[in-house]
């Protein structure tokens, strides 16, 4: 008994460790400007909305809509001000900084077959 109970805390553990992995990855993502890193995380389609324009993108769009905006815009960092979890859903806030200016950066990620994946990105400056 007491090993069933070990063993399910301890899963419970690593699969909690693999939910917020997803978050940290994404920042690491921003943190780089790496938009064929952040596709990794992005769902089948997501929000993404930028200071000119704001639409719902693929995948694959979504991955050269961030890259051009990264490309345009010269990530230098990305500051986390804040992160957490509602409801099995994870959200981060932070400043990504460019060489044409700081951007508000919202990220939410919601969970889907045991993955958190990237449902809104927004970029406000």
């Amino acid at each position: 008994m007491k090993k069933l109970v070990l063993f399910s805390l301890l899963l419970a553990g690593l699969f909690s460790f693999r939910m917020l992995g997803g978050i940290d990855d994404v920042i690491g993502a921003l943190r780089s400007g790496n938009a064929t890193e952040l596709a990794r995380y992005i769902d089948d389609n997501v929000e993404i909305a930028l200071p000119e324009k704001a639409d719902r993108y693929s995948r694959a769009q979504a991955t050269m809509v961030l890259q051009d905006f990264f490309n345009t815009k010269g990530v230098r960092s990305f500051e986390l001000k804040h992160k957490g979890d509602n409801g099995g859903n994870q959200f981060c806030i932070g400043t990504l900084q460019t060489r044409s200016g700081a951007y508000r950066t919202t990220v939410y990620l919601s969970s889907r077959n045991g993955k958190q994946l990237v449902r809104e990105i927004r970029f406000q400056q």
